[in-house]
């Protein structure tokens, strides 16, 4: 039998469909950053094409603002955004998007003008629109599920890093003979972001909400008070009979009052601010200065993909330690003091790209990545408990929004390795 709780909605500890929702969460987290990641590991290709224009810098300043500020207006309004509606919106325009870099490269010739440039700045900053649908929505919408999803997801965004460095690896190698190969590379590259883009909207669509896991939390989330997931329970078929005895449940509203984002901010400063400087020291490194500042070695044009191979893959193996609770950080005050300590880092990239060598720096390149990683996860399955579903989303995506700010920043703050120092 299964349990019923009192809003005559079945005990999550008798559900099927855990495992499930873990992989497809994995899946989703995949897709909400294969295509920024995928102009992450191409960036060797750009470089070719664009050297005067610093693609890495250029292209995650676009990025940033459009991710940013999207994420802002919907953060503001995010208890009155249909969930269901944002976040396929968002895959969409990422499938379209990383399908019109593709469209875009064959229509051009592969050819290095100011015109194909325009073009790929505007794709890009598609790309930032969408992960200010997809990231917050999802961060949003697993809050107020059980912990292990949250950590799929974002297991899953760093496994798009390590999945994308990979395959770029292995492109990179399987036409490094042919006469442009590197083009052939990145052709067949984004033909295969393309399609996980495409898998992510049917996951999203068809299969994630009708998943009995998911249907519990989002009808007790109805029950809370939540606007933001009608559509979900009517698309997993919570309808008629079963959905007006949920959503008559929001007629005390007296139960359903909640805090306000000003308020959930405040007691939650601390994790914000964490995020925060998480980012901000990440992509103040990652990707231009591992691009632009590294100097010369015997890996020539591999050395910067390796770097970034090394980031992604150190960024998801970290973000499966939490899992085991007995080394999960989940100390505000130790939270905070590790997010400090890792700025420690910048003058050791410094002295290491002046005077070190490849070991070393893939030694601080891996810190960055686990460090990340790690702290990433801590932060984001701590902060929901002990606050109502509603709250949980509204929190999720304000501290997606720091988060993002993080990266704004950190990407603003990468050109003064090039302003201060000439590029070494």
């Amino acid at each position: 039998m299964t349990n019923v709780g009192p809003s005559g909605i079945p005990s999550p500890s008798r559900l099927e469909g855990k495992n499930e929702a873990m992989v497809v969460s994995w899946f989703l987290g995949l897709g909400s950053l294969v295509p920024w990641n995928s102009l992450l590991t191409i960036g060797d290709y750009y470089y070719d094409l664009f050297p005067r224009y610093h693609p890495a810098r250029v292209l995650t300043l676009v990025y940033q603002p459009f991710a940013f500020g999207t994420t802002a207006i919907l953060a503001y309004n995010e208890a009155k955004i249909d969930t269901r509606k944002r976040n396929l919106v968002g895959y969409i325009l990422f499938f379209l998007s990383t399908l019109g870099l593709l469209v875009l490269d064959i229509a051009t010739s592969g050819k290095g003008e100011i015109g194909n440039y325009i073009g790929i700045c505007v794709f890009v900053a598609c790309f930032g629109v969408a992960d200010g649908l997809v990231q917050g929505g999802m961060v949003g919408d697993l809050s107020f599920m059980c912990p292990e999803l949250i950590q799929s997801y974002f297991a899953g965004l760093a496994a798009s890093g390590a999945l994308t460095a990979a395959l770029r690896l292995i492109t990179k190698a399987a036409f490094d003979k042919f006469d442009n190969g590197l083009r052939m590379g990145v052709m067949l590259f984004l033909t295969i972001s393309s399609f996980f883009e495409f898998l992510c909207i049917l996951l999203y669509a068809l299969i994630f909400p009708k998943l009995p896991i998911v249907k519990y939390f989002r009808s007790r989330a109805a029950s809370e008070g939540s606007e933001t997931v009608y559509s979900d329970l009517v698309a997993a078929g919570i309808h008629t009979k079963e959905s007006e005895s949920v959503l008559l449940l929001q007629d005390d509203e007296g139960k359903h009052e909640r805090l306000s984002n000003k308020q959930l901010l405040f007691q939650n400063i601390d994790y914000a601010l964490d995020l925060y400087l998480i980012y901000v020291l990440t992509f103040s490194i990652i990707p231009g200065f591992l691009y632009e500042n590294t100097g010369s070695n015997q890996l020539g044009s591999w050395y910067a993909v390796v770097l970034v191979a090394i980031y992604n893959i150190w960024d998801l193996i970290s973000r499966y330690i939490p899992l085991i609770e007995s080394i999960k950080l989940e100390s505000r005050r130790g939270l905070l003091i590790a997010s400090l300590s890792r700025f420690l880092l910048i003058p050791a990239f410094y002295f290491t790209a002046k005077y070190g060598y490849e070991g070393w720096m893939i030694f601080l390149v891996s810190i960055v990545g686990m460090t990340s990683g790690y702290l990433t996860v801590c932060i984001l399955t701590a902060a929901p408990k002990s606050y109502k579903a509603p709250e949980q989303n509204a929190l999720g995506n304000l501290l997606v929004l720091f988060l993002l700010g993080g990266i704004f920043s950190g990407s603003a703050l990468g050109w003064l390795w090039i302003i201060g120092n000439g590029k070494f």
